[in-house]
């Protein structure tokens, strides 16, 4: 079955990420696959990427390889089989699983040996794959990310997992490539409408569902105008969940380490210690304390969450509370989401808070996954707040109460 290349750089996108050194296996790809090419293209000086390649198409990939000449030279390998291939800290297979539950599971057992402790195991599958469930108890044990690629046909699922190494719930698992060296992920929610915004495929999905009923209106009853009200509404529902590309989108490198970034738009509400105990200890800080940064997005501001800082994600989990204003101070207690990052300096909690209005909140990373400096991680919709808690005395806040802030730009707080 044909990869689009939205699929194709999903499967990659650990492997592109990455700075390097690194190394790669990319199992069943042809010359002019998407996802060799993908690969080929993230490729590094000091990387090494193996391809296993069926034995009758074997011959023409090296002869194309070998006329890339020095690009590809003493970087890239052929092999004609899985049991050939060198353990690799980035296993990517370039068809989507069809394959029936046994097939499937003695397939993964033969992948497990390939991936090198603390590395990726990538692959898609279509929505109706006959080892589905197979899938889903993998993913529930190992995923680190699953992304829902429309842009193929058919619609197929990206899932990565940290297969090589422990179960997330024995332990904090650390990507082989520290969080501090990765770039942003890319995110298959995040929709290109021009080179420099995107839209979250929520408002896509919002705005669709607002031009469908403006279009059953119409045919139901053509003389109405009711179907003017869903047809104009859509516009402004799409523009709430704006994306904008930032700066951390297109960083190389990370040239202000000791820099937190503002998790969201808004402005700032409030800066104060404050002591929570449902985190663990705040290393560098005394028992439990943190220097809590408040941020209060209006309905206008953007509303994508990104991550402040580089780490590695622990624990993601949601208490219950209420829904008052987010401007009032008992916004505190409201329905919340909270993302517990571990980092060299210690834990980094980001907490997205609800609203009053509509009390939605997105959250796409999961334990065991790395985040970079500036990723996208989730959104709140409609009116929300966002904390981000950093270890009492080992950073200070740079910005004031009522200051404007900018998601993955602006620097709210330095590590000391």
């Amino acid at each position: 079955m044909p990869i689009s290349k939205a699929a194709a750089r999903g499967i990659t996108d650990e492997f592109a990420r990455r700075r390097g050194p690194k190394s790669g296996l990319v199992v069943g790809a042809t010359w002019g696959h998407p996802v060799l090419t993908a690969a080929l293209e993230a490729l590094m000086p000091s990387d090494r990427l193996t391809v296993v390649a069926d034995p009758a198409s074997i011959g023409d990939l090296r002869t194309s390889l070998e006329a890339e000449g020095s690009w590809t030279a003493g970087i890239v390998t052929t092999v004609p089989s899985l049991a050939e291939a060198e353990p690799a800290e980035e296993v990517m297979l370039a068809a989507p699983v069809t394959v029936e539950a046994e097939a499937f599971i003695a397939d993964i057992e033969l992948l497990r040996e390939k991936v090198e402790p603390g590395g990726v195991l990538s692959f898609a599958a279509t929505l109706t794959a006959p080892a589905r469930e197979e899938i889903a108890e993998l993913v529930a044990e190992y995923g680190i990310g699953t992304d829902l690629i429309v842009r193929s046909l058919p619609p197929v699922r990206i899932h990565k997992l940290r297969i090589g190494s422990a179960s997330k719930r024995e332990g904090e698992p650390r990507a082989i490539a520290p969080a501090e060296d990765l770039a942003p992920a890319w995110r298959a929610s995040s929709v290109a409408v021009t080179p420099n915004m995107h839209l979250d495929s929520n408002g896509i999905i919002a705005a669709g569902l607002l031009f469908g009923t403006a279009w059953a209106a119409k045919k139901i009853r053509p003389s109405s105008k009711a179907w003017v009200l869903p047809a104009l509404a859509a516009v402004p529902v799409a523009a709430f969940f704006r994306d904008p590309q930032r700066e951390a989108d297109l960083r190389g490198e990370d040239d202000e380490p000791e820099a937190v970034l503002a998790a969201s738009d808004g402005r700032v509400m409030a800066i104060e210690t404050v002591v929570d105990e449902r985190f663990g200890a705040a290393t560098g800080s005394a028992g439990a304390e943190w220097l809590r940064i408040a941020v209060y997005l209006s309905l206008t501001d953007v509303h994508i969450n990104r991550s402040p800082v580089a780490g590695e994600v622990v624990d993601v989990f949601t208490e219950k509370g209420g829904y008052a204003k987010v401007s009032l101070a008992e916004a505190e207690h409201n329905a919340a989401c909270y993302t517990v990052l571990s980092t060299p300096r210690g834990r980094v909690v980001t907490a997205q808070r609800t609203g009053a209005v509509l009390r939605r909140i997105v959250n796409r990373s999961k334990p065991g996954a790395s985040v970079a400096k500036g990723e996208r991680y989730g959104l709140i919709r409609f009116g929300s707040r966002t904390d981000v808690y950093l270890p009492a005395g080992a950073a200070e806040a740079v910005v004031d109460p009522g200051d404007p802030v900018r998601g993955g730009e602006t620097v709210i707080a330095r590590w000391r």
